[in-house]
């Protein structure tokens, strides 16, 4: 596809260069509606490469029938598609006649947006492949594709995984059938062997293959200087990232803009609490998928533009997403594989940007960069041990400010996640649990928190000594607060608990809960006649606790590690 059409073309001057995966896809494209796989490093300007050719054919095709979707772009998370629809509006906002441009994803108000999506004109439509799924059981959504004609799958390794591809199979057949003419794109940083063999279910076979990596060269994130940190206790565990961090700062102290990423989306929140408080000179953020849609809409955009601060992040930011002059990713703990590793070390030195990356791995998940040989991660240059040792006073303080139910909430995400990974981490589920309670320690709790026995028994943990267990009624709260987007603090609570460490001692407890997660829970601990035991500090948001330690609990075990949060983003 040698050219566009001139308004398309006339964007191209605004943008001094083309980047060489847009170069070669608007040069060796057969034509703006030929169907292909196209693989590109990461931050290359993957995005305009395939906005351009579908915005070709549609406008150069025969008229989209008013109100149809023509481009169907399908995106592994919601933080990509708004980035994908931004650039979008960019593109369209040159041409004579405006083409609308709208998304599709879960976390906002399903009725009012499928109401704006029916009675608008979707031209282009971006989605995430769970709330298209969900559109396409309405019959009237599905008639706004009986005209489709481009679909595209970016990050298409993911996109066709295991878990997306029955998605994807499930979109397909509601759509129009593959005979009937629309385009297939398919653009992403890695191309895994398996990957060639399923995009048959998007592609012709035929479809143009172009790459602008050269397999003999590194991949970008190569040349990305890579450390590793072994943290020798769990007690170090927040101590080491705010050494770290503290020491990174230091050498590089002008606009100092970082990602750290956490394995859940409740151990994301409690590393916002923490370092809120450890770290007033810096603006600290956090996405993760427990936040409102427009909390997450909202903090993408003021990270992008902040020239410094720190973002607490899950994978929902792990690929794709741009966030300009990254210089720093620190990692805490196990990323879901070597391939989600890399995508997160992709999220700096982009666009011919430096960066630098560092994991922190305790003891047990060491093994992780002996079994990633092909990855450049190298020990750490300093010795951070006594650095370690002069920030704990200031960790043990900033965490007498975190709430209690942020620190349960991350201690039962941590014993989700790492089940998955007993094998590897050479655990049973005893040791897990050990594990687990030194965890809850560097939290700074005096106890481990306590675990609902029907989530212990869908995690397999049944029976197992050193876990908390009882039984805990949630009353859900608004799921966005009036400034904040935030959940309103945790949810007033009743327990009947059965604890393992203790059978026989009943109390209870009522108490007041912080109302933006950042206050400690105040428990009035009675005895079962009503004696107090002693009072804690007054919150500013009402609510109880009555826990009872009797003995005898049973939870029933469904398998499996689900029930607390999906791993690495719900969590």
């Amino acid at each position: 596809m040698r050219l566009l059409s001139t308004n398309l073309f006339c964007l191209l001057t605004v943008f001094r260069y083309m980047t060489p995966v847009q170069q070669k896809v608007l040069t060796e494209l057969p034509s703006s509606s030929s169907e292909c796989l196209v693989q590109a490093k990461t931050g290359t300007g993957k995005t305009i490469a395939f906005l351009l050719p579908a915005l070709q054919a549609l406008l150069s095709g025969k008229p989209l029938p008013s109100g149809q979707v023509g481009i169907l772009i399908l995106s592994p998370t919601r933080e990509l598609a708004l980035q994908i629809a931004k650039e979008c509006d960019q593109i369209t906002a040159s041409l004579p006649q405006r083409l609308e441009c709208h998304t599709a994803f879960g976390g906002t108000a399903r009725a009012s947006n499928l109401k704006k999506f029916l009675h608008g004109k979707p031209t282009v439509l971006v989605a995430t492949p769970g709330r298209l799924n969900d559109y396409l059981t309405e019959e009237s959504a599905r008639g706004k594709f009986q005209d489709i004609r481009t679909l595209i799958l970016d990050e298409a390794d993911t996109m066709l995984e295991q878990g997306f591809l029955l998605a994807i199979k499930d979109i397909l057949k509601k759509l129009p059938p593959k005979k009937a003419g629309w385009q297939g794109m398919c653009f992403s940083a890695t191309i895994p062997a398996k990957v060639t063999d399923v995009v048959k279910i998007v592609l012709n076979p035929g479809y143009t293959h172009l790459s602008t990596v050269d397999q003999s060269e590194p991949p970008t994130v190569a040349n990305v200087p890579q450390y590793f940190i072994t943290i020798p206790r769990m007690m170090d565990t927040f101590n080491a990232l705010f050494a770290l961090i503290k020491l990174e700062y230091a050498h590089n102290p002008t606009e100092f803009k970082a990602i750290v990423f956490g394995t859940t989306a409740n151990g994301v929140a409690l590393l916002a609490a923490l370092f809120t408080k450890l770290m007033p000179e810096f603006k600290v953020y956090q996405l993760q998928s427990r936040l409102s849609q427009s909390v997450r809409t909202r903090t993408t955009d003021e990270f992008k533009a902040a020239s410094s601060g720190l973002m607490f992040a899950s994978d929902v930011i792990g690929r794709g997403m741009d966030f300009p002059n990254v210089g720093h990713v620190f990692q805490l703990g196990l990323p879901a594989s070597g391939e989600q590793y890399v995508h997160r070390v992709g999220r700096t030195a982009r666009a011919g940007n430096d960066g630098r990356a560092v994991i922190l791995l305790n003891e047990n998940e060491s093994y992780f960069p002996r079994i990633n040989k092909l990855l450049p991660i190298n020990p750490y240059p300093t010795d951070l041990a006594p650095h370690i040792s002069s920030v704990s006073a200031e960790v043990s303080v900033a965490f007498e400010s975190v709430d209690e139910v942020t620190k349960s909430k991350a201690y039962q995400a941590f014993l989700g996640f790492n089940k998955t990974f007993l094998k590897n981490l050479r655990l049973d589920t005893p040791g897990l649990v050990r594990m687990a309670n030194e965890y809850a320690n560097a939290m700074g709790c005096p106890e481990p928190p306590m675990v609902d026995k029907k989530v212990v028994g869908k995690m397999g943990l049944k029976g197992v000594m050193g876990l908390r267990v009882g039984t805990i009624e949630r009353d859900e709260p608004p799921r966005q607060g009036p400034r904040q987007g935030l959940r309103q603090g945790p949810r007033p609570e009743r327990a009947i608990e059965n604890a393992v460490t203790n059978g026989k001692e009943r109390w209870s407890t009522n108490g007041r809960n912080g109302s933006n997660g950042d206050a400690p829970l105040n428990n009035r601990w009675t005895r079962a006649g009503g004696q107090p035991l002693g009072n804690g500090t007054n919150g500013r948001n009402s609510g109880n606790t009555n826990t009872t330690r009797n003995g005898g609990g049973r939870g029933k075990r469904r398998g499996g590690a689900g029930g607390v949060d999906d791993r690495a983003t719900k969590r």
